[in-house]
């Protein structure tokens, strides 16, 4: 209740997304009785800056409230902008290595230029940093999009890039918690089994996540850490507990896209048991109307502690100041060597 006596609504426990460029009627209606916290935008809701910003007010009035709105924009294979009309950013860790001991200052440019953009469409989110320490076997799907090898570095870089997008007046997700990088498979299609003791987890994967734990948002992995439980962590208590005590991330958690085929099961099933087992809110992508409508009732409304994470994740949404885009791209070419856009 509010100190005044009324009920407050709380917001429901999805993130959704949108087939096309506008809003259906059907979209809209789901979204007004569901009162989504969020939306994730995909390529193909993305034409011109103009039709993106009428996007993003449709989603937000639908859903009754000032909702985040994110997106996948880290560079290199995972971009939704992308040229003529946005900047081609390299890979992280290649431009990351072409920065070498200025890393930090590159990444930091790069994001806030990447926020920029963003915050010019109404998107207030990005799903960044990752800070999956990247290894020997590490999967191709995620090799590149990792900033290093150690987790000293890669969390000193995912720090720089939190300061970029917030800087840029955008909410960054840290992912995927807590670590992806010794995955030998693509979530996207299997599910992977990580073998790793406890201790060398907590010593290399689980420390950037730890020295990121202050940041608002984080985003799960779909991997089983065998040492702890047999179940991936998105679906795993004792994964949550792990997470949440022994990482200290007290921000709000959202689930991986829910309908990966790392996980088995139906999706409000799976979406139950990720709430069940400690996640904050489901991440659905690219179902159908029917799909997005069965997860949000799944789902429900926010769970009192996931309501206070998520009013508190979005006290960090600021007003950006003005920056030179002209005077910072030339910053980042003269660190990178000219690797700052394709």
């Amino acid at each position: 209740m509010h100190p005044g006596g009324h009920a407050v609504t709380r917001f429901g426990a999805t993130i959704l997304d949108a087939e096309g460029l506008r809003l259906t009627t059907e979209e809209k209606a789901l979204f007004r009785d569901t009162r989504p916290f969020g939306f994730i935008l995909f390529a193909r809701n993305i034409d011109s800056p103009d039709q993106v910003r009428a996007l993003v007010a449709e989603m937000r009035e639908a859903a009754g409230h000032d909702a985040m709105v994110t997106i996948d924009q880290e560079g290199g294979r995972v971009q939704r902008l992308r040229a003529p009309l946005w900047r081609e950013w390299p890979a992280p860790l290649d431009q990351a290595e072409a920065a070498g001991s200025r890393a930090a200052e590159a990444m930091y440019l790069r994001y806030r230029l990447i926020a920029a953009e963003l915050h010019a469409l109404g998107i207030d989110s990005n799903c960044a940093p990752l800070v999956d320490v990247a290894g020997p076997a590490t999967h191709p799907f995620l090799r590149n999009r990792c900033y290093g090898v150690d987790p000293h570095t890669v969390a000193h870089l995912g720090r720089a890039v939190a300061n970029g997008l917030l800087d840029g007046g955008v909410l960054p997700v840290v992912k995927h918690i807590p670590g992806h990088g010794r995955a030998e498979a693509d979530s996207h299609h299997d599910l992977p089994v990580v073998t790793a003791l406890k201790s060398d987890l907590q010593d290399t994967d689980f420390a950037p996540f730890r020295a990121l734990n202050d940041l608002p948002l984080g985003m799960t992995a779909h991997l089983v850490y065998s040492a702890i439980d047999a179940a991936p962590a998105t679906l795993s208590a004792p994964m949550m507990q792990v997470i949440r005590d022994e990482i200290g991330f007290d921000g709000l958690i959202m689930t991986d896209d829910i309908s990966m085929k790392a996980l088995q099961g139906t999706l409000p099933d799976l979406s139950r048991a990720a709430l069940q087992a400690g996640c904050d809110v489901i991440l659905h992508c690219n179902g159908t109307l029917a799909e997005r409508q069965a997860v949000a009732d799944a789902a429900g409304e926010m769970t009192e502690p996931a309501q206070i994470r998520a009013d508190r994740a979005l006290t960090w949404r600021k007003t950006p100041q003005e920056i030179d885009i002209s005077a910072l791209s030339a910053q980042l070419d003269a660190l990178t060597g000219g690797c700052a856009h394709e």
